[in-house]
C-alpha cells in the first residue's frame, strides 16, 4: 500500500456512515487517493488538527507533515471536499457519476479509467487547496508566492497582496505523496504514481500556471489608477477538472515491461500490429483494466435504473438501451418580479410544468 494510494480512503461508504466515526473506521488504509468526503460532512472540522491527522490513519511520514504544521489537516478536508465536488460535477451526465458507498471500495481494487481519474483529480486538489492555503495565511510554513520575475510587468505595477503559491503547494504533494522502492515495481502503483504525478504536476502545476488570473486594485489620486497592486492568483479548479476530463477521454491502457533487475516498473502502451511499444506522456491519464459498463447494478455500479437523464443529450446512453418513464410536475417559481420603493422586490407565485426524465 503506497501513500498515494492512501489517498482516496476517506470516501468509502462514509455516506452509509456520517460523522467524525466514519473517519476512525475507515481512514485513509487502502489503495485509494485522497477524496473524497461526502458532500454535506462538515462535523469533521470540528475535530481539533491532531485527531483529524490520527483519524485519517496515515502513513507514519504523512502523519508527521499534518501534524507538523498548522493548517494542514484543515487543507487536506477540504482538498477532499473540492475533489469530490469537482468529480461529481464532471461525470453528473453520465452512467458512472462518482457516487460513494460500497462500489466505490470495490473499483478502487481496479485500474479503471475512472480510478486514474479520482487519483489525478485528488493530487490536483491537494495542490490547487494548499496553494490557496498559503496565500490565506492558513499555512505557517509558506508565504504568499514572490515569484513574480517571470511576468512580463511592462506597467507601472506595484506587486503586492498575496498569491497562491503554487511552488510550495506541489513540492509539499510531492512529498506527501511519494512512494518507497519497493512500491515502485508494482504495475498498479506505478499507474498510480503516473495519474498522481498527472495531477500535481502535469496539469495542476503546468496547466494551472499558464491560467493563473493577474488581480489588480487601482491606487492612485482621484481612483486615476497610476500605480497598480497586483497578485497572482490560481485559476477556478473547475478549468482543471475541465483539463483532467478531457485527458480521461483520451486515457492510454498500459501494462509493465520490466528488466527484473529490481527496477521501477515501465508502463507502455499496447501495440496494434507490428507497432512498437511506446511509454505514456507526463500529461497522459493513464490506466490498466478496461471499464465495466455501470449499466447494471453490481459490483462496481449501482446501475442506472432511475437516474434522470436529458432526453436531447444524454438519455439513450446513460439508461443503456432500456428506455426512459416520463413524470410531468408542476413546479412552483417566483415570476413578475418588480422592485418596489425603496428595497424590496415582489414577487408573484407562478406554477410551471416541467417533465423529468428516469431511466427505466
Amino acid at each position: 500500500m503506497s501513500p498515494a494510494s492512501c489517498l482516496l480512503g476517506v470516501l468509502l461508504l462514509w455516506d452509509l456512515m456520517p460523522g467524525p466515526d466514519a473517519l476512525s473506521y475507515f481512514g485513509l488504509t487502502g489503495r485509494e487517493p485522497l477524496m473524497v468526503l461526502p458532500l454535506g460532512v462538515d462535523d469533521i472540522n470540528a475535530l481539533p488538527p491532531v485527531k483529524i491527522c490520527e483519524s485519517f490513519k496515515l502513513k507514519r511520514k504523512q502523519r508527521r507533515m499534518c501534524k507538523r504544521d498548522a493548517g494542514v489537516a484543515e487543507t487536506l478536508v477540504e482538498a477532499m471536499h473540492m475533489s469530490a465536488r469537482e468529480c461529481q460535477h464532471q461525470f453528473h451526465h453520465e452512467r458512472w457519476n462518482c457516487t460513494l458507498g460500497k462500489t466505490r471500495l470495490n473499483m478502487l481494487k481496479r485500474g479503471f479509467k475512472e480510478t486514474a481519474f479520482l487519483y489525478a483529480i485528488s493530487s490536483s486538489g491537494l495542490t490547487h487547496a494548499l496553494g490557496r492555503a498559503c496565500s490565506s495565511g492558513k499555512l505557517e510554513r509558506c508565504t504568499c508566492d514572490e515569484s513574480f520575475n517571470d511576468i512580463d510587468n511592462r506597467e507601472t505595477w506595484l506587486w503586492g497582496g498575496c498569491g497562491d503559491n503554487l511552488k510550495y503547494s506541489r513540492k509539499f504533494a510531492r512529498q506527501f505523496l511519494s512512494m518507497n522502492k519497493a512500491e515502485e515495481q508494482d504495475l498498479r502503483a506505478a499507474v498510480d504514481r503516473h495519474n498522481t504525478n498527472l495531477g500535481i504536476r502535469s496539469v495542476t502545476y503546468q496547466v494551472v500556471r499558464s491560467r493563473v488570473k493577474t488581480t489588480c486594485k487601482c491606487h492612485g489620486v482621484s481612483g486615476s489608477c497610476s500605480v497598480q497592486t497586483c497578485w497572482r492568483q490560481l485559476a477556478p479548479f473547475h478549468e482543471i477538472g475541465d483539463v483532467l476530463k478531457n485527458k480521461y477521454e483520451k486515457a492510454m491502457k498500459v501494462v509493465s515491461m520490466t528488466n527484473g533487475a529490481g527496477e521501477r516498473a515501465q508502463l507502455m502502451n499496447e501495440p496494434v500490429g507490428n507497432e512498437a511499444p511506446k511509454g505514456p506522456k507526463n500529461n497522459d491519464m493513464v490506466f490498466v483494466d478496461e471499464s465495466p459498463s455501470y449499466c447494471k447494478k453490481g459490483k462496481y455500479s449501482y446501475g442506472t435504473r432511475g437516474r434522470i437523464c436529458d432526453k436531447e443529450k444524454n438519455c439513450d446512453s446513460i439508461c443503456c438501451g432500456r428506455g426512459h418513464n416520463t413524470q410531468s410536475l408542476i413546479i412552483k417559481r417566483p415570476c413578475q418580479c418588480q422592485v418596489k420603493w425603496c428595497c424590496y422586490v415582489e414577487c408573484k407565485e407562478c406554477n410551471t410544468r416541467e417533465e423529468i426524465y428516469m431511466c427505466k
